[in-house]
């Protein structure tokens, strides 16, 4: 049975190094906040002081971390990720980050004789939890090939996207439709609502059309009962605006949809909702 660590218990992390522990995996834990550790202690995991010793204990360890700067932080900061690394050691990076992030961490761990992949997730709160996220996997194919078993817990499809980049590339452009969509979503209920549509009637034609689609109706139920309970934080989805804003720039591609939502995102975070789920950016579109 392989040891797998895991380094970041927030939303995502949580659920997904839980499937791992049930799983009957020998599993060492490792967050920021140690009292996050708790519930995965209660499931059997072991923890950590440091992501050192969760990497040189493990034979694959996982990361999801919050953004990019938090990603870099726990890999090449004190008593990190790098220096518990050595021959043959696997690291994968599950956080959503930009592809540069994601090869400056690659070419660290190759310079220590170890493996890397970056598997960005697609998927929520719900989805970690149950274990059906999208893993979105480039990098060092036999590390990705050795990774099976875990993955399997964690997703119900692993896409492999060829060199390190594929995967936060696919991440980023999915999230930027998803970011897109939602945003539109908004602009329409409250242009419904100003012109005497009922918000739950657009949601039912939307829902039996060629525009149905999970998360119109899992948000758009969120936001006609003003639960905005987080499952993917608001600022997250910020981020992967920026984010994707930054790779159009890189590759010359005009994004102005997209530029556009980021614009309304980062208002809403000004005003406070970044805590929220994302779907909170209905506040700030109805005003």
């Amino acid at each position: 049975m392989p040891k797998y660590g895991f380094l970041g218990l927030g939303i995502m992390g949580t659920g997904m190094a839980a499937n791992l522990v049930r799983a009957g995996f020998e599993v060492t834990v490792w967050n920021r906040s140690p009292e996050k550790t708790a519930p995965l202690v209660a499931l059997g995991a072991r923890v950590a002081a440091t992501p050192k010793e969760v990497v040189e204990g493990s034979e694959i360890t996982f990361a999801i971390l919050s953004d990019p700067s938090a990603a870099e932080a726990v890999f090449f900061g004190p008593n990190g990720v790098l220096t518990g690394l050595s021959d043959g050691k696997g690291y994968v990076d599950m956080s959503t980050v930009d592809a540069g992030t994601s090869r400056r961490i690659a070419a660290a761990v190759a310079a220590k004789g170890g493996r890397f992949v970056e598997a960005p997730v697609s998927g929520t709160k719900k989805p970690a939890e149950d274990g059906t996220l999208v893993i979105l996997a480039a990098g060092d194919r036999s590390l990705f090939d050795e990774a099976q078993p875990a993955f399997g817990k964690m997703g119900k499809k692993t896409m492999y996207l060829g060199e390190t980049g594929g995967g936060a590339h696919m991440k980023l452009i999915i999230n930027m439709i998803m970011g897109g969509m939602l945003t539109l979503l908004c602009e329409g209920i409250v242009l419904g609502e100003k012109t005497g549509l009922k918000p739950v009637d657009l949601l039912e034609a939307l829902d039996a059309g060629a525009l149905a689609n999970p998360m119109f109706k899992g948000k758009g139920g969120m936001i006609l009962a003003e639960n905005y309970a987080t499952s993917f934080p608001l600022k997250h989805m910020q981020k992967d605006l920026r984010l994707a804003v930054q790779l159009g720039d890189e590759a010359g591609q005009p994004l102005y949809g997209v530029a556009a939502a980021n614009e309304t995102f980062k208002r809403a975070r000004g005003q406070g909702l970044g805590e929220e789920d994302l779907c909170a950016v209905y506040k700030t579109i109805k005003g």
